[in-house]
């Protein structure tokens, strides 16, 4: 089962998180719906975080775990919110599980195809040697050499956790990450669609959601809205979290 942190009563609200990432990334905007209206259920999706760890690594395989997730909890007519990879799986949901699903949130992803473009984030990561017991500061000087941004080093560094006294590893799986690689920027076919409301929220410096999408975009979801947040990148939530937060919970008590 994954894991997940649970917040809240009301409307059941389920927030995916993004490629390396996990549920503590989404610690402030969730407990915001919490607060609001909203159960909310912040998920670390299969190989990330605290959940389990597994050689399946596919939008089927993670989109079957939110169904079980589901199951196990007893929820049904959920919204959904979904970052970049956790958008996609939160497209894969809705379009084969539209039962399951009432509203659909994806923060700057799109169904296209996208290019593997994390090959240099995999090069630091697996240039971390942790047989050396290296100290956290060690491996932020090592990431250094490969990710020069400190908002995404610090971003993968909270995936770090004391696997026993004096070892640090990594909470996600970067065996399979670097043989499934492929996977993460996986299209959804296009035979699947979501007939309900979605909401594709972007940010205005991020290139994951171009003008020229928005039209194939809503041959598989048509009742799908953009809106576009200014002066930031694909860390749109991280960034202007309360913008963020105004354009989800408006399309989600409309």
């Amino acid at each position: 089962m994954l894991y997940s942190k649970i917040e809240g009563s009301g409307k059941p609200l389920l927030i995916l998180h993004g490629f390396l990432g996990m549920s503590d990334n989404w610690k402030t905007i969730g407990t915001q719906f919490a607060e609001n209206g909203f159960q909310v259920h912040m998920l670390d999706l299969r190989n990330h975080g605290r959940s389990f760890h597994a050689e399946g690594f596919s939008y089927t395989n993670m989109a079957e775990d939110i169904v079980a997730y589901c199951q196990f909890h007893q929820l049904t007519k959920i919204d959904i919110i979904g970052h970049s990879m956790g958008g996609k799986v939160a497209m894969f949901l809705a379009a084969t599980h539209p039962i399951l699903v009432e509203k659909l949130i994806v923060a700057d992803i799109g169904p296209k195809y996208y290019k593997p473009h994390h090959q240099e984030i995999l090069a630091g990561l697996n240039a971390v040697d942790f047989t050396q017991k290296p100290e956290r500061s060690d491996v932020d000087e090592l990431l250094k050499k490969y990710i020069p941004d400190f908002g995404t080093r610090q971003f993968l560094m909270k995936s770090l956790f004391w696997k026993e006294p004096g070892q640090l590893d990594f909470r996600f799986n970067l065996a399979v990450f670097n043989q499934k690689i492929e996977e993460v920027g996986s299209a959804l076919p296009n035979d699947l669609h979501f007939e309900k409301a979605t909401l594709f929220i972007r940010g205005g410096n991020s290139r994951y959601i171009l003008d020229d999408d928005f039209q194939a975009i809503q041959k598989q979801f048509p009742k799908a809205e953009f809106v576009t947040i200014p002066n930031v990148g694909h860390w749109l939530h991280a960034e202007n979290p309360a913008l963020f937060y105004e354009f989800a919970f408006n399309f989600l008590k409309a």
